[in-house]
């Protein structure tokens, strides 16, 4: 086993089967409805919603604004939503950083190699010149959000291409 090449699906198939990819979705889920300042941005946005501030809104049924609301709402909510989950999972120091841990440690049981003792961190890696610069980008592959949305695409580990979707389904 040692001899083959582990691929991204290999890994990533491994962590779908051991049920690991559900514990990280249940992480992030957790952590967004525990996000105030998420909670509080949703809530300016029903508050100031066009249905609800139109004249006669008072008269339809919940229903019917439901719906409206839901119209109006559901692609911006959503988008908010992402972008906080992204920035969670690319998070250097809280959930991205257990991220990191878990497929750099199934790698490594997969190719049938034992991990370093002490994992190199970015910092160490990113020549001193650079570091005093703040440049941060080239010893990192992780995008920003804001930059993936942007983009649409990014470049697999393999010369192709993958969209990445705006919202989380």
């Amino acid at each position: 086993m040692g001899s083959s090449v582990i691929t991204p699906e290999d890994v990533l198939q491994s962590l779908m089967n051991d049920g690991t990819i559900d514990s990280i979705r249940l992480k992030i889920i957790n952590q967004l409805k525990a996000n105030e300042e998420l909670k509080k941005k949703t809530i300016t946005m029903v508050e100031e919603s066009k249905v609800l501030n139109t004249p006669g809104a008072e008269k339809q049924t919940k229903r019917e604004l439901f719906d409206a609301l839901r119209q109006e709402l559901e692609c911006p909510a959503l988008e908010k939503a992402s972008k906080s989950a992204w920035e969670l999972i690319v998070d250097d120091d809280g959930l991205g950083k257990e991220i990191n841990e878990i497929v750099e440690r199934v790698f490594y049981q997969l190719s049938g190699q034992e991990p370093p003792l002490f994992p190199i961190t970015n910092s160490e890696t990113q020549p001193d010149k650079e570091r005093q610069q703040g440049n941060s980008e080239s010893s990192s592959k992780k995008r920003s959000y804001t930059s993936m949305s942007i983009q649409g695409t990014g470049e697999v580990s393999d010369g192709s291409t993958s969209t990445y979707p705006s919202a989380l389904s």
